[in-house]
C-alpha cells in the first residue's frame, strides 16, 4: 500500500496541470470582410492625366485592405497607372504621414481593366480602425473612355488635374479641384476579426439623398455605428433613381444583385429597400404580382448563397410631385406583401417608423428634408434603428440553401437585449501589423447595360 501511495505522489503532480489548466482558445482566423461599398450608377467623361483622391468612410477595421475598382460601365479598356491607399488626415486631401501605400495587381503597379469588369488589388498591409476615412487615389494616364462612377456620393473627393506622380503624395496640395462623385473605386475589404457584413440594397433612400453631405448620416452609416460593437460591416449598395423591375439609374436590382451584393466579401445579410421608383416612375409599375415575384427571386438567389434577407417596407411620399392615390394603393399592397407574404427572413417596417400618424400617406415633418420623399438626418436614424431591430443573431449566421416554396410570414423583431441577438464581439484584434496572406485573385464582374 505504501508503494502505491508513493507512486501516486509522483504521478499526480504531473497529471494535475493537464487536468486543471484552462483550455487555450485558438486565435480566430483573419478573414476578408466588406467594410465600404458604393454601386456603379453610370459613366462620366474620362479624366485623362488626372489623379482622383476618393474619400471613403469605412465601417469596420482590420490589419490590411484590398480595393475593388471598376470599369463595369466603361466601353474601352481602362488603364490604371497608379492606385494608392492611405488614412485621411483631418478633413482635406492630406494623408496621415506614414500611412500611404501603393496598391498592386498581381505584383504590378499598373493594370488594364477590360470593359464590363472589376479588378481587386493585392492585399495592402495597412492597419485601419473602424469608422476611418480612407483615401483611395486613382491615376489614369490616358483617355480610357467613359469612367465608371457613383454620382450621388454626398462626399467631397479631390482631383489633381496634373496627376502624374501625385498618387504618392501624402500632402494634398496638388489636389486643387473637388468632386462630389466617386470615380472607379467601388469597394474596400478589410482583413481581420470582423464578423461579416450586411448589404443595404436600394435606391436614393439608401444612397442618402436628403442627409447632410460630408457627414456620413445615411441610414447605412447610422446602422454601421449601431453594429460596430459587434464588428459587423455595413455596405451601401444604394443608387439614387434605381428600380426593382427594370433598368433606371444603374442596372435594375435583379440585374445588379450579384455584383453589388452577393459577391461582396463576408456578406451575412441583405437588406432590400427598393421599389418606390417603380411605383412613381415612368412607365409606372402597378402589378403587385411583379413586385412579389421580383422579391422572391432576390431572396431565392441570396438563400442559394447562404445569405439571409430582410425586407423593408416602402415609405410614404405624399406631397411629392409624382404621388397619386392610385400609386399609393400600389404602395400599400406591395407593403402588405412585404409584411405578410412570407418571402423574407425578417421585416423592417420603415413605413410604420417614418409615416405621419395624422396623414399616413406622408412622412413625419420631423423626418422630411422638404421634398416629401427622402429623409433628413433624423429620418435616416429612424430607418437605421428599424433595420437594426430586424437583425437578429440568426440573420447574421450563414443560412443553408433551402428549397423554393411558400414560407411562413416573416416576423417583425423587437429590440432584444444587448449581447443576445447578435454575436458578441470577438476577442482583441491581433497586434501584429505584418503583411497579410495573399488575397483572392481579381474576378471580372458581369457586363451591365448602359445607363439612361
Amino acid at each position: 500500500m505504501a508503494t502505491v501511495v508513493r507512486v501516486l505522489a509522483v504521478l499526480l503532480p504531473a497529471l494535475l496541470p493537464a487536468l486543471t489548466a484552462p483550455a487555450v482558445a485558438e486565435p480566430a482566423p483573419l478573414l476578408w470582410t466588406g467594410s465600404w461599398e458604393t454601386a456603379p450608377s453610370g459613366a462620366a467623361a474620362a479624366l485623362p492625366g488626372a489623379a482622383v483622391r476618393n474619400v471613403v468612410h469605412l465601417s469596420v477595421g482590420g490589419l490590411a485592405v484590398r480595393v475593388r475598382l471598376s470599369n463595369r460601365l466603361g466601353t474601352r479598356p481602362l488603364r490604371l497607372g497608379a492606385v494608392t491607399v492611405a488614412l485621411r488626415r483631418a478633413a482635406g486631401p492630406d494623408a496621415v504621414p506614414g500611412t500611404l501605400r501603393t496598391a498592386t495587381f498581381s505584383g504590378a503597379a499598373e493594370v488594364t481593366v477590360p470593359p464590363g469588369a472589376d479588378v481587386v488589388t493585392d492585399p495592402v498591409p495597412l492597419p485601419v480602425p473602424a469608422a476611418a476615412d480612407l483615401l483611395v487615389t486613382v491615376y489614369t494616364p490616358g483617355d480610357s473612355g467613359p469612367a465608371t462612377y457613383h454620382r450621388t456620393a454626398l462626399q467631397t473627393s479631390y482631383l489633381a488635374p496634373s496627376g502624374a506622380g501625385r498618387a504618392d503624395d501624402e500632402d494634398g496640395a496638388a489636389y486643387t479641384a473637388t468632386t462630389s462623385r466617386w470615380y472607379y473605386v467601388v469597394g474596400v475589404d478589410v482583413r481581420g476579426t470582423a464578423s461579416g457584413s450586411v448589404v443595404a440594397f436600394g435606391d436614393s433612400l439608401t444612397d442618402g439623398n436628403g442627409s447632410t453631405p460630408d457627414a456620413n448620416h445615411r441610414w447605412p452609416d447610422r446602422l454601421a455605428q449601431r453594429l460596430r460593437w459587434y464588428r459587423v460591416g455595413v455596405l451601401n449598395a444604394g443608387i439614387a433613381g434605381n428600380r426593382l423591375l427594370r433598368d433606371g439609374t444603374g442596372p435594375s436590382a435583379l440585374a445588379r444583385l450579384d455584383a453589388d451584393a452577393l459577391d461582396r466579401a463576408g456578406v451575412r445579410a441583405l437588406v432590400v429597400f427598393e421599389g418606390i421608383n417603380d411605383i412613381k416612375g415612368t412607365p409606372e409599375a402597378g402589378d403587385v404580382t411583379a413586385y412579389a415575384d421580383a422579391y422572391r427571386t432576390l431572396v431565392a438567389r441570396a438563400h442559394a448563397r447562404g445569405i439571409r434577407v430582410v425586407g423593408v417596407t416602402l415609405t410614404p411620399y405624399g406631397g411629392y410631385g409624382a404621388w397619386t392615390a392610385a400609386r399609393e394603393s400600389v404602395r400599400q399592397r406591395v407593403n402588405a406583401f412585404i409584411r405578410t407574404g412570407g418571402a423574407f427572413d425578417a421585416v423592417a417596417d420603415a413605413d410604420a417608423a417614418v409615416r405621419d400618424p395624422a396623414d399616413p400617406t406622408r412622412i413625419l415633418p420631423a423626418y422630411d428634408p422638404g421634398d416629401h420623399l427622402h429623409f433628413n438626418d433624423a429620418g435616416m436614424t429612424a430607418v437605421a434603428d428599424t433595420v437594426r431591430r430586424s437583425l437578429s443573431r440568426r440573420l447574421l449566421i450563414p443560412a443553408a440553401p433551402r428549397p423554393a416554396g411558400p414560407r411562413r410570414p416573416a416576423q417583425r423583431v423587437e429590440e432584444p437585449p444587448v449581447g443576445r441577438d447578435l454575436p458578441g464581439p470577438p476577442g482583441p484584434a491581433p497586434r501584429s501589423h505584418g503583411p497579410a496572406a495573399p488575397g483572392s485573385s481579381s474576378r471580372p464582374a458581369a457586363p451591365a447595360a448602359a445607363r439612361s
